[in-house]
């Protein structure tokens, strides 16, 4: 573990007696959330760190498959002693065959911000998961309640016309959609045509007019990018980190404790890929390839995704950028919003909150225009 990361003394400028009453701070709604998001392997979560001891305060994770118990070397969840001593929450909450949906993230996550809220501390949400960062910023579009019957009826028409055929069908319903979902993605392939079909309106036209009408909190979306071959790199060293840390023995484990590979955690990439080659379905290149390619094409979606959000502030990192000078860029952006100044001892480890721009309402918070983020360098 370097000692980057490593935990000390900085001031707690909330903490501190100058400027508005502690009780203003206190209130919920007058401190903004930060959100950082990006393509997996960008360095989001390993970004995080450093920014959130620089404000002395905890990471929030956004990511669907880290909630999973046991699930952690293909989740690429940061071991305990590389976390720099800074908590990170909503991971590990259930087990892989337990059900849990965005609804049950965001009330979580929402609990989690209003403790932060009180003790006058700005959180810092990580992750690549767009459905649950898009729920907990804006607010959750709930929709129809499942039709069960019609559900089995679509499960049972992609058996018989096979692999693909809903996710065919839902590009011709809602393209937008499902040029962000994964062709094997059935749970969402279904639940999306299962709203249109029984509201006659793609649910992406439903999330978007639903867009900003329940915002708990000011916003600070920050997103994370690199070049494209570059980021494609990273992901294929890293799908050879996770299998030296014991991906393949990670998946045996799962599956022999009894988590069937048609559970929707063992769906996730690095599991499907893995379990496959335990099978004998395909050899050790085939799925080292497969899931190298899955990857990127999973941070292509991702990408997608967030693009779609205007309100997201873009950083471009170099290959050869450290760490921690991408978090000093991310830094000096929230300065520029008012959320975050530097003590006087320079350097990302001296920055803290700034009581004033913090507080709701503060000129930037919430989302720039690009004209604004242009004039920054940060378009």
């Amino acid at each position: 573990m370097s000692d980057r990361f490593a935990r000390s003394s900085w001031p707690v400028a909330l903490r501190k007696t100058t400027g508005p009453p502690t009780s203003e701070l206190r209130e919920p709604q007058a401190l903004p959330v930060i959100f950082l998001v990006g393509p997996t392997a960008v360095g989001k979560s390993r970004v995080a760190i450093p920014v959130a001891q620089a404000l002395e305060t905890e990471i929030l994770t956004a990511d669907s498959t880290q909630v999973y118990r046991g699930m952690d070397i293909g989740t690429d969840k940061p071991p305990l002693e590389d976390r720099g001593g800074v908590p990170h929450r909503l991971i590990d909450l259930v087990a892989p065959d337990e059900p849990f949906n965005t609804g049950r993230y965001r009330q979580a996550a929402l609990k989690e911000i209003a403790r932060l809220h009180a003790q006058g501390r700005v959180p810092v949400v990580v992750g690549g998961t767009g459905l649950y960062v898009r729920a907990l910023a804006y607010g959750l579009w709930e929709g129809p309640t499942a039709d069960w019957s019609l559900r089995r009826e679509l499960e049972e028409e992609e058996v018989a016309h096979g692999e693909g055929h809903l996710w065919r069908r839902l590009s011709e319903m809602d393209a937008p959609l499902a040029r962000t979902l994964h062709p094997r993605d059935r749970n969402k392939i279904v639940r999306a045509l299962e709203v249109a079909m029984r509201t006659g309106v793609p649910l992406s036209e439903w999330h978007q007019r639903h867009r900003f009408s329940d915002r708990p909190f000011p916003v600070v979306m920050i997103g994370l990018t690199m070049d494209r071959a570059a980021l494609y790199r990273r992901i294929d060293a890293r799908v050879l980190r996770e299998i030296d840390d014991g991906l393949v023995g990670e998946t045996r484990e799962l599956l022999a404790q009894g988590f069937d590979e048609t559970l929707g955690s063992m769906k996730a990439l690095g599991y499907r890929q893995m379990t496959g080659y335990l099978k004998g379905r395909y050899g050790w290149e085939e799925a080292v390839r497969r899931l190298q390619r899955d990857t990127r094409h999973f941070a292509k979606r991702q990408l997608t995704w967030f693009r779609g959000d205007p309100t997201v502030q873009w950083i471009t990192s170099d290959e050869g950028e450290s760490l921690e000078q991408i978090a000093q860029r991310v830094l000096e952006h929230l300065t520029v919003l008012g959320i975050a100044e530097p003590a006087s001892a320079g350097g990302f480890r001296s920055w803290s909150v700034h009581r004033e721009g913090a507080r709701l309402g503060a000129p930037g918070v919430g989302g720039c225009n690009r004209a604004e983020e242009r004039s920054q360098g940060i378009a």
